[in-house]
């Protein structure tokens, strides 16, 4: 999906639930498996999370990974 997609589909992704597959930020403590809910998506596609674990980190669609839960 590109970020032009993402952006129009935002308003559909806002308050949805994600599982986390994939991340090359190596300073988070987020894995495999964690789950967020997105929050925010911001002009350039960076999708907000507010992670079950308190992270606040933000995914950038074609690097980072994941998958909409419900």
């Amino acid at each position: 999906m590109n970020t032009s997609e993402i952006i129009q589909e935002s308003f559909y992704l806002l308050g949805k639930r994600i599982q986390l597959i994939h991340t090359d930020d190596r300073y988070t403590t987020l894995k495999y498996g964690d789950f967020g809910t997105i929050n925010y998506i911001d002009d350039y596609g960076t999708i907000f999370v507010s992670w079950d674990n308190g992270s606040k980190l933000g995914l950038i669609p074609g690097i980072d990974k994941w998958k909409i839960v419900y």
